[in-house]
């Protein structure tokens, strides 16, 4: 199947195979990278609306003028297709959370080739099935991600790091955790480091930095830790997942992650078993027999 176009185009093909009893394995046999357009951009809204095969650069491109991002970072240049398909997210989650809480509604093709509509196009929206939160890490299996509209916000106009050696983090997280102070992304760089990075006006952000330094120490760095961050996140083979509370004994345990301690996660050096409570695994599977019941996505 062919890079489509438009969601007439993927409609069409997922009807075809669905007739025809075919599988599809959305991003391989059937992908949106001709679908790459920004539809709508209400500034004075912050939000905008977009096809799903825009990749993060050439959004970020168009939003750049208007002083404007979407801030989701996740390693390389995904689609946002992909960052919602896949739950993709960088260190900025620690603030702004995950694409599914960036996600105001989507457009979609379901397995026979139907065209939805879910959510809207603004931050307070209550209308319809919020199914841009259901498909977001469902990995193609619930349906075909056509457009998508996101929540946006101003470019800020400073940003600083600061970089913390140390061979306690869970200590300087917890100090961190419970200040005033307001990161946009906070990373343990196991084993050792800490990484905070803040972003505002120029005044704000070099208050925080001398707090933060008279906090928990640590100096002042560039960006360069944030590109390794996201580069050992991209390298990793394995994600996990800890309960809040238990991020000490977490990294007893681990001897080299890249931690993300307020969404719980860490990406590790070997393969995590899949550890789905079979209720939840269970619901999974009837959430997708209800989208899919001819099994069409694989």
């Amino acid at each position: 199947m062919p890079s489509v176009s438009s969601l007439e185009q993927a409609a069409a093909e997922l009807r075809a195979a669905s007739a025809e009893g075919r599988k599809v394995r959305i991003g391989t046999d059937l992908d949106a990278d001709g679908m790459n357009r920004v539809l709508e951009h209400e500034a004075g809204d912050l939000t905008c609306t977009v096809e799903s095969g825009i990749r993060l650069s050439a959004l970020a491109a168009a939003l750049a003028p208007f002083g404007q991002r979407l801030s989701l970072d996740p390693p390389g240049d995904p689609t946002i297709g992909a960052c919602l398909a896949g739950s993709l997210s960088g260190p900025l989650r620690h603030r702004f959370g995950a694409p599914r809480d960036l996600v105001l509604g989507v457009t979609l093709v379901l397995a026979d080739g139907t065209i939805v509509n879910a959510g809207g196009k603004v931050v307070k929206n209550v209308a319809g099935y919020d199914l841009g939160k259901l498909v977001c890490g469902s990995r193609g299996r619930l349906a075909f991600i056509g457009r998508v509209s996101l929540r946006l916000h101003p470019a800020p106009a400073a940003c600083a790091t600061v970089v913390v050696e140390t061979g306690d983090a869970a200590s300087v997280v917890a100090a961190l955790l419970t200040s005033q102070l307001v990161p946009s992304a906070l990373d343990v760089l196991q084993p050792g480091r800490v990484a905070v990075l803040f972003e505002g006006g120029a005044a704000a952000v070099a208050a925080q930095i001398e707090a933060t330094r008279a906090l928990v120490g640590g100096n002042e760095a560039d960006d360069t830790v944030w590109v390794e961050s996201r580069s050992r996140q991209a390298a990793a083979r394995g994600r996990a997942s800890f309960a809040p509370g238990t991020l000490r004994a977490f990294l007893a345990d681990v001897p080299e992650a890249v931690v993300r301690p307020a969404a719980g996660t860490a990406f590790v050096s070997d393969p995590v078993p899949d550890e789905t409570p079979e209720p939840v695994r269970l619901l999974q599977e009837r959430v997708r027999e209800r989208f899919d019941p001819r099994s069409v996505l694989a």
